[in-house]
């Protein structure tokens, strides 16, 4: 009897491999990966997912599908080679002993239907494989049967077939000249184990094809089956994440309001606190930080307060002497002819401190209203043109200033406030600026969806050097002096800075540029519906008084052509 000899002594050698189960990816050959840096990733997913509950709830689902993904490979991987291996080993070893059972068996020479049925057999255990046997004739030719039609040695891989064929050297009485080699090939899409050996002592050599169809089936349901876990673990980590988002941006969702109302001014604003982890801790610093906030807004609300009533009553104080020195020094210029010239000087000198002693207090008044929020509108019907001609008529102007305004432009303004802003704006045109000053008036039109009545526009032009660029900025600013070298003037600093409490409180403001051709502009801009706040007569101390002569002062705002305030430094160093 002829022994096989697969695998005896030498044991099993296995070819490469190329099924795709076993195939990696790899970087190709001088490529390395590149890592981005933790900000830099962190400002990309900032930017391209700019809600925090949206990218927890990214980040959540990548880890999640990460370790799924991760999980479901590596039991696929185990899985698979597992049922790969089990099934390999077990035909492997059924055709090794059917092989050394049979085909060792037959009588030497062959005869085709000998090998035939020696095949059929091998073929009929529980393996389910088919059986090729080849062996040389005695003609010299071959023979090559199988066990069931459409194996052929075709189907056999040649390096497989070169493997079988080749003896091995004689290293002694153990060691076997042939072994059993196998491979796992795929054709049609449907994988098969082809494996072989040779019996030793001229035996046959046989081959078998083992169809791996029923584990590829069983391994796609393994597939399918944590694809469908992963999927699941994919939903359950986004609700989770939800969940974690809720938890987390809630009390985050609750300190943002809290800032939002604080930074509106509700300084009593505090954030209810439970709990010792770092949001809580976050919501304690919050409160006390907004504790601090509301006692430092609240000890400088009180000095503010204690300075603004200091200048008001210092005002109210100053008011009842200035009346009787005003008195004394019309007096004295009345009689400042009849003095001695030695005297005269002085006479001036007082009277004209006095008169600017006087504009100081009343616009420090009209200044504590502002910041006190007590100033009101009393609001008329007015004709803007012959409101521009009386201001410019009871100081004496019309003959240095153009008017270029058009009869019945008609707006509902407050008749003081609107000469006060036309005092100051003319005066320093005149002072600071250059003749011809020209006064236009103009309307708006309101915007193109149609609501509101338009705007009014006054626009203040002079022919001078204009405002400097550093003094631009600032020339609405209280006391602002462009030079330092300046420090006292005429003016007492204040009348821009209340020309433009007073077009704002109408709704509007004011503005300052320099024209391309030279000289500063300023525009004055009012709704002519004005939705300022209205009230009734204010104290008969504070309305307009403008006297007869060409030397008139409305409220005590100049004086022939001076009207206190001016650009910076009352005219800012032009």
């Amino acid at each position: 009897m002829r022994a096989a000899a697969a695998g005896e002594g030498g044991g099993r050698a296995v070819l490469a491999d190329p099924d795709p189960y076993r195939a990696r990816r790899r970087l190709p050959a001088g490529r390395a990966a590149v890592r981005r840096r933790p900000g830099r990733v962190r400002d990309w997913l900032a930017g391209l997912l700019p809600s925090l509950r949206l990218r927890l709830v990214v980040v959540f689902a990548v880890a999640a599908l990460s370790a799924a993904v991760a999980v479901s490979g590596i039991a696929y991987w185990l899985n698979r080679d597992a049922v790969l291996t089990r099934a390999q080993n077990a035909a492997l070893d059924d055709f090794h002993k059917m092989l050394g059972d049979h085909a060792g068996t037959l009588p030497p020479d062959p005869r085709c239907e000998q090998l035939r049925d020696a095949a059929e057999t091998m073929a009929s255990t529980t393996q389910n494989y088919e059986v090729l046997l080849i062996d040389r004739q005695a003609d010299g030719s071959h023979c090559a049967v199988t066990s069931e039609e459409g194996f052929t040695l075709d189907d056999v891989p040649g390096k497989l077939q070169d493997a079988v064929n080749r003896a091995r050297p004689d290293d002694g009485p153990d060691s076997a000249r042939y072994h059993l080699y196998w491979q796992r090939v795929a054709q049609d899409d449907t994988p098969y184990l082809v494996g072989g050996a040779t019996v030793i002592g001229d035996g046959p050599t046989g081959y078998l094809m083992k169809s791996l169809e029923p584990e590829q089936d069983d391994l796609n349901s393994l597939a399918w089956s944590l694809a469908i876990a992963s999927a699941l673990a994919l939903l359950g980590s986004v609700l989770l994440a939800q969940a974690a988002a809720s938890t987390v941006l809630r009390p985050v969702q609750r300190l943002g309001d809290a800032a939002r109302r604080l930074g509106e001014g509700q300084l009593g604003t505090r954030l209810a606190v439970s709990g010792t982890d770092e949001l809580a801790e976050l919501s304690r610093t919050f409160n006390a930080a907004a504790a601090a906030l509301e006692q430092r807004v609240a000890d400088l609300s009180a000095r503010e307060q204690s300075s603004r009533r200091f200048v008001a009553d210092m005002s109210h104080e100053l008011r009842t002497p200035l009346t009787a020195i005003s008195a004394v020094t019309e007096v004295l210029e009345d009689e400042q002819e009849n003095l001695d010239p030695m005297i005269a000087p002085a006479v001036g000198l007082v009277v004209s401190e006095t008169r600017r002693l006087g504009d100081l207090v009343e616009n420090l008044m009209e200044v504590t209203r502002f910041d006190a929020g007590t100033a009101r509108l009393v609001l008329d019907d007015v004709d803007v043109a012959e409101q521009v001609m009386a201001c410019m008529d009871a100081r004496a102007w019309l003959d240095a200033v153009e008017l270029d305004a058009d009869l019945g432009i008609r707006a509902r303004l407050d008749p003081r406030r609107l000469d006060v802003i036309l005092a100051n704006l003319i005066g320093n045109a005149l002072k600071h600026g250059g003749s011809p000053v020209r006064v236009s008036v103009r309307t708006v039109p309101p915007d193109g969806d149609g609501d509101g009545d338009g705007e009014l526009a006054i626009e203040v032009a002079d022919r001078g050097p204009g405002i400097p660029a550093e003094v631009l900025p600032h020339v609405f600013d209280r006391f602002y002096k462009a030079s330092a070298s300046r420090p006292r003037s005429e003016g007492s600093g204040l009348g821009l800075s209340i020309a433009q409490e007073n077009a704002q409180i109408h709704g509007g403001g004011i503005t300052a540029r320099n024209a391309s051709g030279g000289g500063a502009v300023f525009t004055l801009r009012l709704p002519m519906g004005t939705g300022g706040p209205a009230g009734g007569e204010e104290d008969e101390a504070d309305a307009c008084e403008v006297p007869s002569g060409g030397s008139a002062r409305a409220a005590g705002h100049g004086a022939g052509g001076a009207a206190p305030g001016g650009r910076g430094d009352e005219g800012g160093g032009r």
